[in-house]
């Protein structure tokens, strides 16, 4: 049987060596590991877009991959290190901080594991508590991956419903304006993706090609307020023109034509950032 594929994501970067230090204890372990890179660009300490960048990347491999996500603000102290394997059948070795909640909301967590360090940690590096990434995380990871391990061996299970997780809602059409919340950004190029299925809007008689008025709230307060055009790609609009289109997941997302929109208009994503749709009068 083909190992399991691991791909990583962390808030690392590649400023020193502790990406290359993970990779290093995962071929120790097993040399014939595959290793890929999701992202090591996470925004520093945001469980937030931990949790979503899992959820983003991880029906398009193949079954059984193992995703280790390290965004670990609380690395070392009594949070819980586990692997959670998911009803579609893939595991995530991360700390239990939220960074579970699109996975588990958007798919489902059949079960989940703490990490028993007396067995499944380096025992090298017992003298420091602040890099579970590479000493608990890769280590436990590998040693599954490889087989050495079964999922039950990893540590004891405990209650899918102790999983710590953010707020998430629903994207909704009520009355004649579909609601819901800025989810993420695309960092590159400055596009803010919303959780409102742009098939929501087609089923309520917004149209491509349609005006429509964007809302966006922070914490109740509106910080945008336009209207503008909503359409299938960015070319349908001149550049510098602001638009509504259908993201790669088929969600409602807001961008400037090679342009910023994020930075253009000072605006976030996350639990406090909500937004509203409707069809232009």
């Amino acid at each position: 049987m083909e190992k399991p594929i691991l791909v990583f994501q962390t808030d690392f970067t590649y400023k020193e060596g502790a990406v290359c230090a993970m990779y290093g204890v995962v071929k120790s372990v097993d040399r014939s590991l595959e290793i890929i890179d999701g992202t090591h660009e996470i925004p520093h300490f945001d469980t937030w877009s931990a949790s979503y960048r899992l959820s983003q990347s991880m029906e398009f491999w193949p079954k059984g991959t193992i995703f280790i996500s390290i965004v670990d603000p609380g690395v070392g102290t009594a949070r819980k290190a586990c692997i959670a394997r998911t009803k579609d059948g893939y595991y995530v070795v991360t700390p239990d901080n939220g960074s579970l909640s699109h996975v588990k909301y958007n798919v489902g967590i059949e079960e989940v594991r703490e990490i028993d360090e007396r067995v499944n940690r380096l025992q090298t590096t017992l003298g420091t508590s602040v890099f579970h990434g590479r000493d608990l995380f890769s280590y436990c990871a590998a040693r599954l991956a490889s087989g050495i391990i079964t999922y039950e061996q990893v540590g004891p299970a405990y209650p899918v419903e102790e999983i710590k997780v953010h707020r998430i809602t629903e994207g909704t059409f009520s009355g004649s304006r579909a609601e819901g919340m800025m989810e993420i950004d695309d960092p590159n190029f400055g596009n803010l993706w919303s959780n409102i299925r742009s098939e929501l809007l087609l089923a309520h008689g917004i149209s491509y090609g349609d005006l429509v008025q964007v809302t966006i709230h922070h914490k109740n307060e509106t910080v945008y307020q336009e209207n503008v055009p909503f359409v299938r790609t960015f070319g349908n609009v001149k550049q510098g023109e602001t638009l509504l289109y259908t993201n790669e997941l088929m969600k409602a997302s807001m961008a400037v034509c090679l342009g910023d929109f994020k930075g253009k208009y000072n605006l976030g994503y996350g639990e406090d950032w909500t937004i509203t749709i409707e069809k232009s009068n």
